[in-house]
């Protein structure tokens, strides 16, 4: 374990799967805390895929492979590289084990960075090998709801960048969506999408591709911020446990989702894959502000 601080947050980074632990501010906790009668994690990092492979199968040049949900760099043991009293960085490199799942080699890099009331995650992915390579990369944190009474209704608000002719897609069956079927994502004219205790048990994931918005912020009843995420993610899902009145949401940029229910095709063709040239390095931040 790692702990970050400065003068506004305290921040606890594990070694296993580069997860964050806790982000505290005046003594309060912002970060989820696992309770597995819920949702046993708290901030995994989802390589080299996002969500679900269709029949937990997936095909390179021709040779099946599996992978269970959101690949294995979150149930891996991490090295640190660097440590300060404001930023971690952690390296995490390809074995025989992954290449047994997963047939390429690679270099992941994550690191968190403090800055006033920010948080900065950063994720470097290198290809070291002489062929190309493909992967997918996402962030699921999990964020405690500021005001969750388990008796009352409201769980508070979103707002986003943008809130007008929004599109979201579901999940279909078997942890994977029906891409065709474009869903309008209806914001009231003030702004604010109001949360209930009900509000994912129809729908699972509010799944928004093609870089729709690029900021979400969590706010109290009162209306007032609680927290924000700003990222480039091309897609971003915003999911609670259904039925399950959870305390927390789950605010998630991705480089990558889910395949299409019965996707049976190659890995290198399935929707919103990322490819690397020999030695060439992927790089992306996105930041936690904690208001």
């Amino acid at each position: 374990m790692h702990t970050l601080s400065n003068e506004i947050l305290t921040v606890n980074v594990s070694d296993h799967g580069a997860e964050l632990q806790n982000i505290i501010r005046n003594g309060v906790e912002y970060l989820w805390q696992g309770d597995p009668a819920y949702w046993g994690r708290r901030s995994p990092v989802l390589f080299p895929i996002v969500g679900s492979v269709w029949e937990g199968r997936y095909r390179v040049d021709g040779q099946e492979y599996r992978l269970g949900q959101h690949g294995f760099a979150r149930d891996m043991d991490f090295v640190c590289v660097e440590a300060s009293q404001t930023e971690v960085r952690y390296r995490l490199e390809s074995s025989e084990e992954t290449l047994q799942r997963y047939p390429y080699p690679f270099v992941l890099e994550i690191a968190y960075r403090l800055h006033d009331n920010k948080i900065d995650v950063i994720w470097e992915v290198i290809n070291p090998s002489d062929k190309k390579m493909c992967f997918q990369i996402g962030a699921h944190p999990a964020f405690f709801y500021p005001d969750y009474d388990p008796q009352a209704e409201d769980r508070g608000f979103l707002s986003y960048d943008r809130t007008e002719n929004l599109q979201c897609i579901r999940i279909k069956e078997k942890g994977c969506v029906d891409a065709e079927t474009k869903y309008p994502f209806v914001f009231p004219a003030d702004g604010m999408y109001p949360l209930t205790r009900t509000t994912f048990d129809s729908i699972d994931t509010i799944m928004l591709q093609d870089s729709q918005i690029s900021r979400v912020t969590l706010h109290r009843n009162d209306r007032s911020k609680w927290l924000t995420l700003d990222f480039n993610a091309p897609v971003v899902g915003i999911w609670s446990p259904p039925t399950k009145n959870a305390p927390f949401i789950c605010l998630e940029p991705w480089y990558g989702r889910c395949d299409r229910a019965g996707y049976e095709g190659e890995y290198m063709d399935k929707d919103w894959i990322n490819t690397l040239a020999p030695g060439e390095k992927f790089s992306s931040v996105y930041t936690i502000e904690i208001h």
